[in-house]
């Protein structure tokens, strides 16, 4: 325990010296939410919703700061300490692998945490929007997508022999799923068969169980994208763990 808060006192340190996080994790989604809510105003998802476009989007809004974080961030910091040599001083000292990564994961949750409460922040206290549904609920689904895209990017971090090689594997899954999960172009607006191949991302299933609680989606396809994650979660966490590469 003692070497698990000794360095994520000095990870965390180290991370806060840099801006990337801040803007792709506090800002970028504050800047869709502002483009959204100029496009769409006020306006009705569809006709006869409950709810507007814009608080529709909000809990996909949610997720940006985890994509960047658990599929940017992460895979690129341990792959950086890598190609450094740092890993393999660690490997001549009691620290584990699980022990790197859990530090990691730990800094970018931070991020995502204090990201979600800003954008919430935002979106309730000073555009006056209304979340619907169960908070609890919208939480517990939250952290479950965090997991998910965080043991991806465990996993690329963890295999990949260099800050180069993962940088392009980073980019690979960062760049396509940002805009076609929903991220940040709502899912709502994509042609059908753009929606069959978006569909394929894990990403995707995330933001449509975070849009479960507050919009009431079909019970089959909720379980259908918790089935998903967790088979995720656990393939990737496994392979993570195993195939963890010193040098």
């Amino acid at each position: 325990m003692r070497a698990f808060r000794t360095m994520l006192k000095v990870e965390l340190k180290l991370s806060l010296r840099e801006m990337d996080m801040f803007i792709f994790s506090i800002c970028l989604p504050l800047v869709v939410l502002a483009v959204i809510v100029m496009l769409y105003g006020t306006c009705p998802a569809f006709a006869g919703a409950p709810y507007t476009f814009v608080e529709q989007s909000f809990p996909a809004l949610a997720t940006i700061s985890i994509c960047a974080g658990g599929v940017m961030g992460l895979p690129l910091v341990v792959s950086d300490y890598r190609s450094r040599g740092i890993l393999r001083r660690f490997r001549v000292t009691p620290v584990s692998p699980a022990l790197i990564l859990l530090v990691q994961v730990v800094i970018y949750a931070l991020y995502a945490l204090g990201s979600l409460f800003t954008l919430w922040a935002v979106a309730v206290l000073v555009l006056g929007l209304q979340l619907h549904g169960s908070i609890p609920l919208f939480l517990l689904s939250y952290l479950l997508v965090m997991a998910t895209m965080f043991c991806i990017g465990v996993l690329v971090g963890g295999v990949a022999a260099n800050s180069k090689s993962a940088g392009i594997f980073t980019s690979i899954l960062y760049f396509p799923m940002l805009p076609f999960s929903g991220a940040t172009l709502p899912y709502e607006v994509l042609p059908a068969a753009a929606q069959k191949i978006a569909d394929l991302l894990p990403l995707t299933q995330g933001i449509k169980l975070l849009k479960a609680a507050p919009l009431g989606l079909p019970v089959k396809e909720v379980w259908i994208s918790i089935l998903v994650m967790l088979v995720f979660i656990v393939a990737c966490a496994v392979l993570a763990i195993r195939l963890f590469r010193w040098e």
